[in-house]
Parts: structure tokens; C-alpha cells; sequence
């Protein structure tokens, strides 16, 4: 009796094995299956390509990502990665992990937040239109503004790395890649983790705004990064999508011209800073080149600077704050 339990457990460990590994299989050769994007508990060796699975969706101990918490937990529990003026990461310990909610905090003291990494994902249909979402109302910053894809951060202390390095990660930039695939997901229900190896890092700005449109004057948030710009295009069939309500409000695609006459000739529609900041100076560009944009034909290492429109900018924010001397890490304004 004792030997035949054996056995059957060890052909069952076998073939959960075997499941496990035929679903990395699957996945790596662009499957239909959705997998769930985890925080893994899984240790993957730094030598798979960016295209592997963040997760196994079998790993049933996972935690998805943001289940469970509302806004203001991820404010507090998301650690972002704090870079200087040249987007070089600063080393700091665990222990003085800079929350989401402490880098986006906008006071006198801290008039620009703290700098961090963030990202802009900009997905295309067939057609090259462009999928725009709107943000929630209920989010903290910048609520139930019209932006990009999806955008967000890379964080600390993920299981697979989220930190990139330069020069090494040019122009593949894993890290970044692979919070946008976890956060599409998260926001849009959008599997784009199958198709990490298409996505393809254009450039960065780096860019600051305090939330006066929300909040007034002295708006208490804002935001402050060197924004990581990614273009993908897919068919639509493939971008199925599961709305986060707690994240987007609407979403809509649109051509060139469609976007132009929404910004330009649409005053009751508001835009985050950073999409209209990004679209000026350059997106329209590479826009209009997608195919060579997506062929990597316009990837650049530059870092454009950019301060935001006067409706984005706060009593607090003065004229001698600058790049260099305002948001940096343990510099004070």
C-alpha cells in the first residue's frame, strides 16, 4: 500500500511537472492562453530572454498583482526606483525604499516629489490607431485625465527584476518591459507578455507637473520621472481587454488626425501632462513612422527635459528650482 501511494504521488509530482513546463512552451511560442501576471515565487535563471513567462499561471501561492488592494495601498506598498538628473539608479538600502507615495508628494519641501523611473506603453491595432485610455476618477493623481496605453512604474524588489542598468540593457531594457507587460495586465486585462520581445523602447523624457488641474494651487501630488516611451502593435483580436474600473475609466482608438482634433480642438477633454508633453516632442513623429519606429529605426539613447504647461504648475513650484538642484534624491530645493 505504502509503495503504490509512492508511486501515484510521484507520477502525479511528474505530471504537474510536465504541465508546468508545457506551459512555458506554450507561452514562449506566442500561445492564445491568457496566463495571469504574478509577483512569482518562481527563481528563473538571468539567462531566459525577456519573452519568458513573468509567472506560471499554475502557481496557485502567487499573489497577483494589486489584488485585493485599493489606491491607497498601492501608494504605500509599490517601492519605486529613484534615479538621479541622467536616469542613473541610486543605490539605496531597503530600509529607505521611497514609496509611491512619498515620490509623488508635492509640498513646499519637496516641490518637485522625488525622481523616479516610470513608463509610457502606446499599443496600435492593425489599422496603427492607437488604443487611449482614461484614467479613473477615483485615482489619486491625475484622475479622469485622457493618456496612452497604459503608464506606470517599474519597482523594487520584484521577484524578476523590474531595474534596468544602463549601458547594459540598451536597447532590450527587460525591466521595463516587464512592468509594463504586469501592468497592462493589471490595468486592461492585456496580455501583452507573449509579444515582450515586439515591444520596442523608443526614448525617454524626463518631465515634472504638479496635480493643480485635481487638487489647485497647492496641490499635495504630482509627478516627477524620466518616462520610458515603448511602442507595440498588434491585432486587435489579441488585445482583449478586461477593464480595471479602479484604474481606467474609458478607453478609445484613434488615428493621427482623430488624436490632433481631441487635443487641439476639444477643451472639455483633459490630457496628463506627460502623454501631451511626449506626443509634441516626438510621438507624432514616430507615429507617423510606425513601422520603422516598431523596426527600432528611432530608438535613441537621449533624455529630453521638459517643464509642464502653467496649468500644471503650483504656488510652490519657483523659478530657481531646476533640474539639476530640484527632486533629486537627499537634494533639497
Amino acid at each position: 500500500m505504502r509503495f503504490s501511494l509512492s508511486l501515484l504521488l510521484g507520477l502525479g509530482l511528474g505530471f504537474m511537472l510536465q504541465k508546468r513546463s508545457l506551459s512555458f512552451s506554450l507561452l514562449r511560442h506566442y500561445s492564445s492562453t491568457t496566463p495571469q501576471i504574478y509577483h512569482s515565487s518562481l527563481s528563473l535563471s538571468s539567462s531566459l530572454h525577456i519573452e519568458e513567462t513573468i509567472n506560471s499561471h499554475d502557481d496557485d501561492s502567487a499573489v497577483v498583482y494589486g489584488a485585493d488592494m485599493n489606491q491607497e495601498d498601492m501608494m504605500e506598498s509599490d517601492f519605486l526606483i529613484v534615479v538621479d538628473e541622467n536616469d542613473n539608479v541610486v543605490e539605496i538600502s531597503d530600509e529607505q525604499s521611497v514609496s509611491k507615495k512619498a515620490a509623488h508628494t508635492f509640498s513646499p519641501q519637496q516641490p518637485r516629489g522625488i525622481l523616479h523611473r516610470a513608463f509610457s506603453l502606446f499599443c496600435f491595432n492593425e489599422e496603427g490607431k492607437l488604443l487611449l485610455t482614461r484614467r479613473a476618477t477615483d485615482k489619486i493623481t491625475f484622475p479622469a485625465v485622457w493618456t496612452n496605453t497604459a503608464c506606470s512604474h517599474p519597482l523594487m524588489q520584484m521577484s524578476l527584476s523590474e531595474v534596468d542598468h544602463w549601458p547594459e540593457a540598451f536597447p532590450e531594457m527587460p525591466g521595463i518591459k516587464r512592468a509594463a507587460a504586469r501592468k497592462a495586465k493589471h490595468e486592461l486585462g492585456l496580455d501583452i507578455q507573449p509579444f515582450l520581445s515586439e515591444v520596442q523602447f523608443v526614448s525617454r523624457f524626463h518631465y515634472w507637473a504638479s496635480d493643480v488641474q485635481t487638487h489647485g494651487l497647492e496641490a499635495p501630488w504630482g509627478e516627477h520621472e524620466v518616462d520610458y516611451i515603448l511602442f507595440l502593435q498588434r491585432p486587435v483580436s489579441e488585445f482583449q481587454l478586461q477593464v480595471n474600473p479602479e484604474e481606467v475609466a474609458d478607453i478609445k482608438y484613434v488615428s493621427i488626425a482623430e488624436l490632433k482634433d481631441m487635443i487641439y480642438n476639444q477643451p472639455d477633454l483633459t490630457w496628463s501632462p506627460w502623454f501631451v508633453g511626449i506626443m509634441e516632442r516626438g510621438g507624432f513623429d514616430w507615429w507617423e513612422d510606425l513601422e520603422n519606429t516598431l523596426q527600432g529605426e528611432n530608438t535613441n539613447t537621449d533624455i529630453q527635459f521638459f517643464d509642464p504647461l502653467p496649468n500644471h504648475v503650483a504656488k510652490y513650484n519657483l523659478p530657481h528650482h531646476t533640474r539639476e538642484t530640484t527632486g533629486l534624491w537627499k537634494i533639497k530645493c
